[in-house]
């Protein structure tokens, strides 16, 4: 490896926690993190762990993030949960006891925002209407915007365009789902994320009971709302003007053939959501669980006329609610949200004390790994250093790589620039599409893209299937402060899934870097040296000691990295050529050095 000349060193010791961060209790465990689904090895979490017990894997990991597929789902890959109980299909106790023995504590998601349609709340509240006890569990939007927009002649609100022109949109259309009531009345509910409608065929003999209606009238009634719910996905009074004096008989027919899918905004004003959170942080606790992860909790603060983003102080008082709830049970709670480094939001967050996720990093080493140039990337890992953030960091997720948090933004008039610029990160996002990478969009009210969201792909697609390139990231992440995670998918050097990005599924793009891992594909990639070195360099951040020392973040010149973690029992180093992707990790007790790792590939 070439010299790295130092100018200036960056020096923190990793034991200083943010004095915040140790009042509250709000702390991160050492080690390294796997995450998984519990079918994502195998059938289940047992053939999961059965992998985790091999010698190849003895040590590499602390600490488990289990994806909620753990728990009974229906959509979005499990985080449109229908309840926390165990899904016995890919989860046992016995799971958590041998997890247990193996000294690897759990991390699981509470879906902050959402339930499932098929949740028990609301599967209530759709049998018994207004005579349900979770009436105001879930946000009624006529309800929430009466007196902020024009209302219908059934009640129905739009709310006003400045009202609408503040509110964040995951999809084209109003974040609303229609359910029809036992009475036959239509309500839409707030639904920011996934739906699904689906009507089984409707055929004339689901009229057949209807009194005054012969076969053929039958017949054309049936072609009628099959053409309607093709093209709307509900019915309303209107479809049916002409033969209104059958319209109730109508949609009670066709409601039976009705199947709702989506995920459900609950009300965080209703005591019954706190008390279910508060039932469910318990249940979590007792499965093992150490770190919860609040899953789209930035979405749940809403009020008529601010955004659904983020709101302040709203977001704050809920957040710290929580807290008291968790501490309880005695968890670390960790907020999960996506904004751009310009909003500052990731550094309010852990200004209160709280982890944060490094959504900054995958792209941060894409680009530094493309272009041969890592400043902007130690400009970042000195800014986690010199403000004592307490991070999780990764390459690849189940979700996409979140190239566009790089971005600087307004705020209040002034504009805070990104870790990169615009053009950088454009070009990162092409390169990542160019190798095969699929697009999430954000909208407008009017239901235009206004952006890209984020962009899915294997992390080692993303770096054009390059093994030299995804073991030198990997290498950098497990030199990086904070606690690393690492997708199962990156472990095993996955290539995009075209074929099950494709099958039409919710968020089926997504599906690009989730594929299921046979038992024939871990053995093989047991045998490939991308693999066994990146397990080698996970043991290494996972039991050396010089990870819990101190951190100096060497100055060189743009294409090098030269990081030093020190301990008085030992030394970790990392030394790296950005440009011909070449690094040597060394090792040290204190009195000489010797080379860890230095890769042939």
């Amino acid at each position: 490896m070439p010299g790295h000349p130092n100018q200036q060193v960056t020096k923190t010791h990793a034991s200083n926690m943010n004095q915040k961060q140790a009042a509250i209790g709000q702390t991160l465990p050492h080690g390294v993190m796997f995450n998984a689904y519990p079918d994502s090895m195998g059938c289940n979490l047992a053939d999961a762990i059965e992998l985790l017990k091999r010698r190849e894997f003895k040590d590499v990991f602390s600490l488990f993030y289990i994806l909620p597929t753990f728990f009974h789902s229906d959509l979005d890959r499990g985080f449109s949960v229908i309840d926390y109980d165990l899904n016995e299909v890919l989860v046992g106790p016995d799971d958590l006891a041998e997890l247990e023995k193996l000294g690897i504590q759990i991390k699981l998601d509470l879906v902050l925002n959402h339930l499932s349609v098929r949740s028990p709340q609301f599967q209530d509240l759709l049998q018994n209407g207004e005579d349900s006890p979770y009436l105001d569990f879930f946000i009624d939007w006529d309800k929430f915007w009466k007196g902020n927009g024009k209302e219908g002649p059934e009640g129905d609100v739009t709310p006003h365009k400045e009202h609408l022109d503040k509110l964040f949109m995951r999809k084209p259309d109003l974040p609303i789902l229609k359910v029809r009531f036992p009475d036959g009345s239509l309500k839409s509910y707030w639904n920011t994320f996934y739906q699904k409608v689906d009507f089984a065929e409707i055929t004339a003999l689901d009229f057949a009971e209807i009194k005054g209606l012969d076969s053929d009238q039958a017949q054309d009634i049936a072609d009628h709302v099959k053409v309607v719910l093709k093209d709307k996905g509900y019915l309303e009074a209107v479809d049916l003007a002409h033969v209104a004096h059958l319209k109730d008989d109508i949609i009670k027919a066709v409601c039976t053939k009705r199947e709702y899918l989506g995920q459900m905004d609950v009300n965080a004003r209703s005591e019954l959501v706190w008390a279910f959170y508060d039932e469910t942080l318990r249940k979590l606790s007792g499965y093992g669980a150490k770190i919860i992860r609040l899953d789209a909790f930035a979405y749940l603060h809403k009020e008529p006329g601010q955004p659904n983003f983020f709101n302040r102080p709203g977001t704050w008082e809920y957040l710290e609610r929580l807290k008291g709830i968790a501490q309880q049970y005695g968890l670390t709670i960790f907020p999960e949200i996506h904004a751009e480094y310009g909003s500052g939001i990731y550094e309010e967050i852990a200004g209160e004390g709280y982890p944060v996720y490094d959504f900054f990093f995958p792209g941060l080493v894409i680009d530094a790994l493309d272009r041969g140039d890592g400043e902007a990337l130690r400009r970042w890992m000195k800014e986690i250093v010199d403000k004592q953030l307490q991070t999780i960091n990764m390459l690849g997720c189940h979700d996409g790589i979140p190239v566009l948090d790089l971005r600087g933004k307004t705020v209040d008039g002034n504009y805070h620039p990104g870790l990169l610029g615009d053009e950088r990160i454009d070009a990162a996002m092409q390169r990542i599409i160019d190798r095969g990478g699929l697009t999430k969009n954000l909208y407008d009210a009017d239901g235009k893209k206004i952006d890209y969201y984020q962009v899915n792909a294997t992390y080692f697609s993303a770096l054009g299937e390059d093994e030299r390139k995804l073991l030198l990231a990997r290498a950098i992440q497990m030199f990086m402060p904070g606690v690393p995670q690492v997708w199962y998918l990156d472990l095993f050097a996955g290539i995009n899934d075209y074929a099950a990005a494709s099958r039409g599924r919710t968020a089926g793009h997504k599906e690009i870097n989730r594929t299921t891992l046979k038992w024939v594909d871990l053995e093989d990639g047991l045998k490939r040296r991308v693999v066994l070195d990146q397990l080698e360099l996970i043991r290494f951040r996972n039991t050396s000691p010089a990870f819990r020392g101190e951190l100096t973040i060497h100055d060189t010149e743009p294409h090098l990295l030269h990081i030093v973690w020190r301990h008085p029992d030992e030394t970790a180093t990392l030394k790296v050529d950005l440009r011909d992707h070449g690094f040597a990790v060394y090792r040290g007790n204190g009195h000489e050095e010797t080379v860890f790792l230095e890769p042939s590939l």
